[in-house]
């Protein structure tokens, strides 16, 4: 299977791309393919909303999103990767989100499988429902099939992160990912 992570974290080496490559360990040990696309670092402009793409063309923006949408219409999962801020995603995340406007049809009928990976300072589960929620919604919305979420509460240092019990649990979504049944939420 082919797996497409979108990083979102202005900090490469923040905790939830540690996070991230605990699944993609996981991911690759299983016999899955993975791109990574660290996207928090790519030219993307945000979403007008000035139709010129009419919601299946080009989009009016000269920037890296054709090498994000052309990697996600040829997988078969998309692991989203965000730190929590302000109990939701990176804005650098959200703006590639946005930016699915352009390509809405072809990657709603993928049927893509996806995932959640987030890291929050707090060690409060209150931290997390506005993010989870968008994501639950992101996955109805564009019929993506949830196989799960890391929600890595109190990981708001990498030391912290790497003394957790989320990343073996990134690691164990990775590894089995594709052996359980995803549903639309």
């Amino acid at each position: 299977m082919k797996i497409v992570v979108l990083e979102g974290s202005p900090h490469k080496k923040g905790s939830s791309n540690l996070l991230a490559e605990q699944f993609i360990k996981g991911a690759k040990e299983a016999g899955h393919s993975v791109t990574v696309l660290d996207v928090a670092h790519m030219d993307v402009h945000p979403c007008t909303g000035c139709e010129h793409c009419g919601m299946d063309g080009d989009c009016a923006w000269k920037d890296d999103v054709p090498q994000i949408r052309e990697a996600l219409l040829a997988a078969d999962m998309v692991a989203f990767v965000t730190p929590v801020y302000y109990f939701g995603m990176s804005a650098q995340l959200k703006m590639v989100i946005d930016r699915f406007y352009s390509y809405t049809m072809r990657l709603s009928a993928r049927g893509l499988k996806a995932v959640l990976i987030t890291a929050a300072w707090d060690s409060d589960e209150d931290v997390m429902p506005c993010l989870t929620a968008h994501y639950r919604k992101l996955c109805r919305y564009m019929h993506f099939q949830d196989c799960g979420m890391v929600l890595g509460t109190g990981c708001g240092t990498p030391a912290m992160t790497k003394g957790s019990r989320h990343m073996e649990e990134a690691y164990r979504l990775g590894k089995s990912v594709f052996d359980k049944p995803c549903g639309i939420v």
